[in-house]
């Protein structure tokens, strides 16, 4: 239901005649006063309310102004007091601020018609012509077009009275209105059959002897029938049939009463019946549209849907009117506003109508950034005037965007446009000079310095500035005067010493680039920032420097990259015992945990016996364990970098078990044992200071039988080196000599027997540790020169040497 403006016009002064009913009436109203006391105490209380609302709504507008629920509460109460002085206020108010819905807008203009209803003000109709003329332009309605027409042709003289000047006025209005509207599937029938009737009226006010005005006339509305019959629209078969009736009124012979197209000129026939090919197209598209009973998401993703398809059809004005059917129903859709304007864009190009149509996508959503980058590159590419171009950028620094990316997009767009204008349109008197661009990025700098500090885009702010100095403002010394300013707030950016060098050495200044390395090649950049200078500095004195020059670069930077390098050896030995640390509070954390007392529960089976009985469980199945491998390694065939990426590295969670291990000394290991197979994790030993490998690897095997079959490889070359490989003892438990030496399945199986009381049946878990190989030019492990030739030719059955032994022998030979 509309609400009526609530007024109290002024009223002339009772006359003698009258005076007897005031006084009568006020004799009455007298009487029944004590009966609404209590009734105006109520009222009293309402007002009293009504003005604390208002006086809150004004001071929350005074504060903050942007906020648009408060204008709407406002202007409601307004209308509720009847104050039409204040209304208007604050209706233009809030119209600067934010485009007005097409209900607020009709709602605005009936209360002004009101006003003319009752006090007879004419004067104020075209105030009211020029308030439905905003209001059609913020959002496309056909119900606010359709008020507007009806408007004109009641309270406009000339049109109501079919004078020239009145129907050429309102063929204008209607053609605007089917324009901006006549597309709409759902309500656009509405303003065509509006038109009709205007013309109707118009045929009945002319002279019945004017015959030929009059067959003019009727060949007018003939073509508005046709029009409207070549569009889809809803009832479209009403359409047909009134059409053949009004026909049938003027001399035709067409039959109204069937729905067929017969009788009615060919083309119109053959465009209606596409007409109605394009509705049924369509009709599931416009139903889902139209549904309020489903969430703004889904009926936002059913437009796209149909823009989606409109926009295969290949109808600019069909897209354009579905997506201002869509931006009616969700104005401050940011994404929708791209689209729209990417739509555009592409489409119409520097069309003149899109300059509307941005202003607009910027006050709907004057928080995205991208529509007034958007609308600035189109008012250049159109080319606009220096003046709309500023007010657009200086609009846009007003508003809050939700990135800092957004703010410094918008600055650059100035920049960019200002450096084309001064360069490549000088036929534009603008009186633009390169102050403009200085002022900008000046600007910038001020407004984003702080949100910036030590960033990729307060960088590429300085960069442009910098050369747009030194090229268009030929000023070298102002070039450097922005790189230093970028380094007194971020000098430890390395890449703006880089950039500030890179601009000098471009431009053949030699001396001011050796200059600035050796101002920054001695300071601490992030990651290897610092080596990265050095680098460079010493690159630059090979290209450009004399022999002196390069020699006093090094001389400068070898200190400086060893202290760095010392540093990081420093760094790396640190994380190094933290590991360490870590992995000892691991081990003790296990061992307490393994310690805990057994469970009191007394049917619970002690862990001996549960594994004795799952081994007499499992009697037929082969017992096999998780091994581990360590690798140590002084020569290696492919280099260090090979090395690490070949071998992974250990998981700290295993737990690594030392009878079916092997030990060997190269990063290929898997492939030297790929026939033997059985391989599950290899690992080399590095030197924790040098990070380089110290030639000792342990190499795990998934049972004994691999195991043995890796220990008869041992003598055999390798990337022509014989590697010696025998089986772990990390404990040293195998001291004894080779004269009571084992075989390795003999000490695994006899292990394992003791474990299990002799009494596994040969099904026997092997637990053993690592197996080493060692190049032959690090001398076989257990060698020495007192090595008996008998001995040296049963090599084959030397004696392994212990984890502890082996690294004491290594260390020595290093």
């Amino acid at each position: 239901m509309e609400e009526t403006l609530v007024t109290s016009p002024p009223s002339p002064p009772p006359s003698g005649e009258d005076l007897m009913d005031v006084v009568t009436e006020a004799h009455n109203n007298s009487r029944s006063s004590s009966d609404s006391d209590s009734g105006s105490d109520s009222e009293s209380d309402d007002e009293a309310q009504a003005a604390l609302e208002l006086q809150n709504l004004e001071a929350e507008l005074s504060t903050n102004p942007a906020n648009y629920d408060a204008h709407v509460q406002y202007i409601k109460a307004l209308r509720k007091q009847g104050d039409i002085d204040k209304l208007r206020v604050a209706r233009e108010a809030m119209s600067e601020l934010f485009p007005l819905a097409p209900a607020m807008w009709q709602q605005w203009a009936n209360d002004e018609i009101s006003l003319i209803s009752t006090s007879g003000h004419e004067g104020a109709i075209p105030t009211i012509e020029k308030l439905y003329e905003r209001g059609v332009s913020d959002y496309l309605s056909v119900s606010l077009w359709y008020d507007y027409l009806n408007f004109i042709q009641k309270y406009d003289s000339s049109v109501r009275e079919c004078s020239p000047p009145g129907i050429s006025k309102a063929r204008d209005l209607f053609e605007r209105a089917l324009i901006a509207c006549g597309l709409h599937v759902a309500e656009g029938s509405k303003l065509w059959e509006a038109y009709k009737s205007y013309e109707e009226a118009v045929l009945d006010s002319m002279d019945a002897t004017d015959v030929e005005s009059r067959e003019k006339q009727v060949q007018r509305i003939r073509t508005i029938f046709h029009r409207q019959m070549s569009i889809p629209h809803q009832d479209m078969m009403s359409t047909l049939l009134t059409y053949k009736a009004w026909e049938a009124e003027h001399g035709g012979t067409l039959d109204v009463s069937s729905s067929s197209t017969e009788g009615i000129p060919a083309h119109v026939a053959s465009t209606y019946q596409k007409a109605i090919e394009m509705l049924s197209i369509r009709a599931d598209f416009e139903e889902k549209i139209v549904k309020n009973d489903v969430a703004d998401t889904e009926r936002l993703q059913s437009f796209m849907a149909y823009l989606k398809f409109e926009q295969s059809s290949g109808d600019p004005a069909r897209v354009k009117s579905l997506y201002e059917r869509a931006i009616t129903e969700f104005p401050i859709s940011g994404d929708l506003w791209i689209d729209y304007t990417h739509y555009l864009n592409k489409t119409l190009k520097a069309d003149k109508s899109l300059r509307d149509i941005y202003n607009r996508a910027t006050r709907n959503c004057p928080w995205v950034g991208e529509l007034w980058v958007r609308f600035m590159l189109y008012l250049e590419r159109c080319r606009g005037s220096e003046k709309e171009l500023s007010d657009v950028f200086e609009r846009s620094l007003l508003c809050t965007f939700s990135t800092i990316d957004e703010y410094v997009d918008i600055f650059l767009t100035r920049v960019d446009g200002l450096r084309r204008r001064i360069l490549f349109a000088k036929e534009l008197d603008d009186g633009l000079d390169y102050a403009l661009i200085r002022n900008t990025f000046q600007r910038a700098c001020d407004y984003l310095s702080p949100q910036l500090n030590s960033t990729y885009n307060l960088l590429q702010i300085h960069s442009y500035w910098a050369r747009l100095e030194s090229s268009i403002g030929k000023d070298i010394t102002a070039a450097r005067g922005v790189w230093e300013s970028l380094l007194k707030n971020s000098g430890s950016m390395l890449e703006a010493w880089q950039g500030y060098i890179s601009m000098e050495t471009e431009m053949g200044h030699i001396n001011e680039a050796r200059s600035l390395y050796k101002r920054c090649y001695s300071k601490r950049f992030p990651g290897t920032g610092s080596e990265d200078i050095c680098n460079s500095w010493i690159r630059f004195e090979r290209e450009f420097g004399t022999l002196e020059d390069f020699d006093h670069a090094s001389q400068k930077v070898a200190p400086r990259l060893q202290e760095l390098q010392l540093f990081r050896l420093q760094q790396e030995s640190k994380n190094i015992a933290s590991s360490t640390d870590h992995k000892e509070d691991s081990v003790k954390k296990s061992t307490r945990e393994k310690r805990k007392p057994a469970s009191d529960a007394p049917n619970e089976q002690s862990p001996a016996k549960r594994q004795k009985n799952a081994v007499g469980h499992q009697k037929d199945k082969p017992q096999s364990s998780v091994k581990a491998i360590k690798v140590e390694n002084t020569v290696n065939p492919h280099g260090q970098d090979d090395l690490k990426t070949k071998d992974p590295t250990p998981d700290r969670s295993k737990q690594y078990r030392d009878q079916c291990t092997a030990f060997a000394n190269s990063d290929d290991l898997r492939k030297f044992f790929s026939d033997v197979g059985g391989v599950e994790a290899i690992r080399i030993l590095m030197d924790k200071f040098t990070k380089k490998s110290r030639g000792l690897a342990y190499v795990d095997f998934c049972d004994d039988a691999h195991l043995e079959a890796a220990v008869a490889k041992n003598k055999q070359t390798f990337f022509e080196k014989k590697l010696s490989i025998a089986r772990s003892d990390p404990k040293g438990k195998r001291k004894g000599g080779s004269a009571g030496h084992k075989t390795s399945t003999e000490q695994g199986c006899q292990g394992e027997d003791k474990r299990e009381g002799g009494k596994s049946g040969g099904k026997v878990e092997l637990k053993g540790r690592n197996t080493f190989a060692v190049p032959r030019t690090v001398r076989a492990l257990g060698w020495s020169k007192q090595t008996s030739s008998a001995t040296a030719q049963g090599a084959e059955e030397e004696k392994p040497k212990s984890n502890e032994e082996l690294r004491n022998l290594l260390l020595k030979k290093t």
